[in-house]
């Protein structure tokens, strides 16, 4: 693979000492899923895990890390952090909140430390695919690992 310029991201996962690989992939502007990427990597859409960014009521934000072919539950998220609901936050508010563009948000190195939520079927995986904060660009790491890098809880946090 060509050299790739490291992201935030990574230099956060450097500096804790956590290991990972970093994976490129073509990107689509008109298709930036989850799913869609995971064609793109050639592997299975269960194991390539989107970040989303919510705002808990009364808690704030919270980012839920999940399966890409998965829908996320707000319910759900919500009982984790002990808000009353939750809802997605507006696609405008993504990058002044988290740093990064739709597509490329990654639940480690957010302009601020946000609580995280991993969703439970990510330790059926030795890894998963996580975006490593830029479009064409996902981290390969254990699940563990990714929750030790950003004090992450793991629940059921999909619909079922």
């Amino acid at each position: 693979m060509a050299s790739v310029k490291k992201t935030n991201a990574a230099r956060t996962l450097d500096k804790l000492g956590i290991p990972y690989e970093l994976n490129s992939y073509p990107v689509d502007v008109d298709d930036l899923s989850a799913t869609h990427v995971a064609e793109s990597m050639g592997v299975d859409p269960s194991c390539v895990f989107k970040t989303l960014v919510t705002r808990g009521h009364p808690n704030g934000i919270a980012l839920a890390v999940l399966p890409g072919n998965a829908e996320l539950d707000l319910k759900k998220l919500a009982a984790v952090f002990h808000d009353k609901s939750a809802e997605m936050v507006p696609l405008k508010e993504v990058l002044p909140l988290t740093g990064y563009i739709r597509g490329g948000c990654s639940p480690v190195g957010t302009k601020k430390a946000y609580p995280v939520c991993i969703d439970e079927s990510a330790v059926l995986f030795d890894k998963i695919y996580v975006s490593a904060g830029q479009r064409g660009l996902q981290f390969v790491i254990a699940p563990d690992d990714l929750a030790k890098a950003v004090d992450a809880v793991f629940a059921d946090i999909v619909m079922s």
